[in-house]
């Protein structure tokens, strides 16, 4: 998506060989316009997919999620990383990785809104190694539900996440996938 690497370009910031900060534009500060033409591409991208739910993982994919959401006329779910009291106990579990935080967390959904009628569609903001795409991946496999695809809104090409999630069947759309980031330098996969 030719509008979302320009703004990559003029907004992210390389910091190291691996780490895009584009928190004024994506995952801090949201360009809601920018965002509604995001939706509008993985709509474009799904929607012979019957989408009747997308699922995300807090924080940063829900923006995107819901604006995404209106195009599918479907809710959004979000996978919690924090345990609390109102939270149903009866919930799918995964554990996940960040590699942005480097630590562990153990994300739940509630048994309530995720059944084997449901077509899942997840959106997340970043695709590194795979592990919040594989921990919601297997939320859906364990609710039964099927797993229509995983839009993405910016892949680092380089790490194994993407290559690892379609080596095992997923359906990957990356509105923009970023092939390098060597010596401050962003490069875009064709």
């Amino acid at each position: 998506m030719e509008l979302l690497k320009q703004r990559i370009l003029k907004d992210g910031r390389v910091i190291g060989d691996d780490i895009l900060k584009v928190d004024s534009f994506l995952n801090h500060q949201m360009d809601v316009a920018l965002f509604n033409e995001m939706g509008k591409e993985f709509h474009k991208l799904f929607a012979h997919k019957n989408i009747t739910k997308i699922l995300t993982i807090e924080a940063s994919g829900i923006g995107i999620a819901c604006i995404a959401a209106q195009y599918f006329n479907v809710p959004v779910i979000f996978a919690k990383k924090t345990e609390s009291r109102n939270l149903d106990s009866d919930a799918y579990l995964s554990e996940v990785f960040s590699f942005t935080k480097g630590k562990t967390y153990t994300i739940r959904v509630s048994k309530n809104y995720i059944n084997s009628e449901d077509n899942i569609l997840i959106i997340d903001d970043f695709l590194a190694n795979g592990k919040a795409a594989l921990g919601l991946a297997h939320i859906v496999e364990q609710s039964g539900a099927k797993l229509a695809g995983i839009g993405i809104a910016i892949e680092k090409g380089f790490q194994v996440g993407g290559k690892l999630l379609r080596e095992k069947g997923f359906d990957v759309k990356s509105l923009a996938i970023i092939s390098s980031m060597e010596k401050g330098k962003l490069i875009f996969a064709d």
